[in-house]
């Protein structure tokens, strides 16, 4: 039985981390928000310490250390994407393995910093990378593996999930704490491509404001145009009003069916964490850099082919 502490355990997400901890038969021993919202805490840990001072939480932290029973083992971090890396170093340096969400950080020199202190107090950070223990996208991996294929997969990535107006007040609409929305929403999703469909070889963008993004990647395997948004206006007029999410992946024309099996990949996360078998800096490198040239590229219009259906709408 190991003993966590989870930083951000006021955030969407956290639940999720939570129940984890709580199904593979371990303990939720302290937590910290800035936010005292954490109710949820009763049902799941109800004898977590809890903190809402960085100070107070890491001091108690180390007073854990001095009997073996106590000591943190991991530490699990759902903070804003901003403080990722600050909430990291400090996990390694409580000499603890870190559980990160997505994304990890959002620039490649900083997971070489990661790894840095990785070396330094021989702790490892693990990748919240859920998608890839979900089916659908294991079968799916697994056929692209398989089949004999002249030329690549034509593949359609479209993710709406709609956001109210809190979204923009939140540190979720400042792209100085989020990165952006195709970082905030987008990035496992091209993590999930590159675990199918193999390395990168072009990242282009078509349009980019602080609602949505679209754009062409082309892998070794597929070419994908996507479309990213948490606009509600932008919803199928078959699901608006009745689901205020839309997930479609179409490869040469079929749909992939995935819009369910999200529940339990946090705690299978967990199980393949807790197994030796996580997914660590490395495995995140590629959808970093992803995001991070996506955020340094001016728009550009798509070249034949390459542009998803819904850009027509976005550049009227």
């Amino acid at each position: 039985m190991k003993n966590f502490a989870l930083i951000g355990a006021a955030g969407y997400i956290a639940p999720r981390h939570m129940r984890a901890i709580k199904d593979t038969g371990n303990v939720l021993a302290s937590a910290y928000d800035i936010n005292d919202s954490v109710g949820i805490i009763d049902s799941l840990s109800p004898d977590s310490e809890f903190f809402t001072e960085f100070e107070r939480f890491q001091e108690h932290a180390f007073r854990l250390k001095r009997d073996s029973s106590t000591a943190l083992d991991y530490v699990a971090i759902c903070s804003p994407n901003y403080l990722h890396h600050a909430h990291i170093v400090a996990g390694l340096r409580l000499g603890c393995d870190v559980i990160c969400e997505k994304p990890l950080v959002p620039t490649t020199e900083i997971l070489d910093e990661l790894a840095l202190v990785e070396r330094e107090t021989g702790k490892r950070v693990f990748n919240i990378l859920q998608l890839r223990h979900h089916q659908a996208i294991l079968n799916l991996k697994s056929k692209v593996a398989s089949e004999q294929k002249d030329g690549k997969y034509e593949v359609e990535l479209t993710y709406m999930t709609s956001r109210g107006k809190w979204y923009m007040e939140s540190w979720k609409g400042d792209p100085r704490k989020s990165f952006g929305v195709a970082t905030n929403i987008g990035v496992h999703f091209y993590d999930m491509l590159h675990f199918v469909f193999g390395k990168l070889e072009r990242n282009v963008v078509h349009f980019v404001n602080e609602h949505k993004a679209a754009g062409y990647l082309e892998y070794e395997k597929a070419k994908v145009r996507w479309f990213l948004t948490i606009d509600a206006n932008d919803l199928p007029a078959a699901v608006k009003g009745k689901k205020s999410t839309y997930r479609s992946i179409t490869v040469d024309g079929e749909e992939l069916e995935f819009s369910e099996g999200f529940t339990d990949l946090h705690t299978i996360s967990y199980q393949e964490i807790l197994a030796g078998r996580g997914y660590g800096i490395e495995d995140a490198r590629h959808c970093v850099q992803t995001v991070e040239t996506i955020r340094a590229s001016a728009p550009v219009a798509p070249g034949a082919g390459e542009g998803h259906p819904m850009l027509a709408t976005l550049l009227r």
